[in-house]
């Protein structure tokens, strides 16, 4: 049986992505396949459709790095027809085909039951993006960061990853400091917690080794420049979780808050993530993410708009997050 999907298939000069028929049969190996009900828009997705960077490793490729759906079929112990399941990563999307499409067949082992109180909407207005959110937020505290050590800093804030942060860091307790290339998005920042709004401008400058001392906390999605910034304005003993390279993968930074403040740098990682530590991200954002907030930080948009999304993600243009149904 024929079932839609957004296709990318390699040419002379690069890629190109489109809409296509696909069948069952080209679909991968996996002991689970999935009716995708829900999918999102990721920085890594718009990478993929534009052909801007080298994500995709194989083709043809269907993009779409998140999913949401039930279960058709499955021969993997944990899973059942009508059990209701999110992906997010393991090269899906990259090098499995992934969630730009009516159907999935994937490894069970990548799948995560739906957290009790969000429904496949939900769960693909959170994404990547939320899910990794989290994980910095879990970095922090397991490091032993607590708001009571200062105020945290978040880069990129009207994005995906730093719009559910905002949220989450003044759900547990923080001062928030968003910074944001979009100084437009300050009323929007402020509704999900923000405290004060910095912009790309703060972060411009030469960096300095050390800066006054400003936030004990962070969650980076830049990267670069912006990430030398907030690492010499760290206080004693404080913490920054990277997650992203929007700006660049480069970090002209020094050695100076290392050892002259004891600052550390996290790295979170997503894509290959423990399942015991995402069940354990998932269930803390069912709990621990304000409903109100995450309505308001996503926009809805049908399954034809997708390849224009992916585009306008890389162009600085999509706010939030953004759900898709598949019909």
């Amino acid at each position: 049986m024929s079932f839609r999907a957004i296709r990318i298939d390699k040419t002379e000069t690069g890629s190109v992505a489109s809409f296509a028929e696909l069948e069952d049969a080209d679909l991968m190996d996996g002991d689970v396949t999935v009716r995708v009900t829900h999918t999102t828009v990721n920085y890594k997705d718009g990478l993929a459709i534009t052909g801007k960077s080298p994500v995709v490793r194989r083709f043809p490729m269907v993009p779409g790095v998140d999913f949401a759906g039930t279960v058709e079929s499955s021969s993997h112990p944990e899973f059942k027809p009508g059990d209701i399941v999110v992906l997010n990563g393991w090269g899906v999307g990259e090098m499995h085909l992934g969630g730009y499409a009516q159907k999935a067949r994937v490894k069970g082992d990548w799948l995560v039951p739906l957290p009790e109180g969000l429904d496949a909407a939900q769960a693909m207005a959170i994404g990547t993006a939320g899910y990794t959110a989290m994980l910095a937020l879990m970095a922090l505290e397991k490091y032993g960061i607590a708001p009571s050590m200062g105020p945290a800093i978040v880069t990129g804030a009207a994005g995906g990853v730093g719009s559910v942060a905002v949220a989450i860091l003044k759900n547990a307790g923080y001062h928030v400091i968003a910074s944001t290339g979009r100084p437009e998005e300050a009323d929007y920042l402020r509704a999900l917690g923000a405290d004060e709004i910095m912009t790309r401008a703060d972060f411009a400058g030469p960096v300095r080794p050390l800066m006054k001392e400003r936030w004990a906390a962070g969650v980076d999605s830049v990267g670069s420049l912006t990430l030398a910034h907030v690492l010499a304005q760290t206080k004693m003993r404080g913490a920054i979780a990277a997650c992203g390279l929007a700006q660049g993968m480069d970090l002209p930074t020094s050695v100076a808050p290392f050892i002259l403040r004891g600052v550390s740098l996290l790295g979170v990682e997503s894509v290959q993530c423990p399942k015991p530590l995402r069940i354990d991200a998932w269930n803390r954002l069912s709990k621990e993410l304000d409903r109100a907030k995450l309505a308001s930080l996503t926009t809805n948009l049908p399954f034809d708009q997708l390849l224009d999304a992916g585009r306008d993600i890389i162009n600085g243009k999509i706010r939030g997050r953004v759900v898709v149904e598949v019909p």
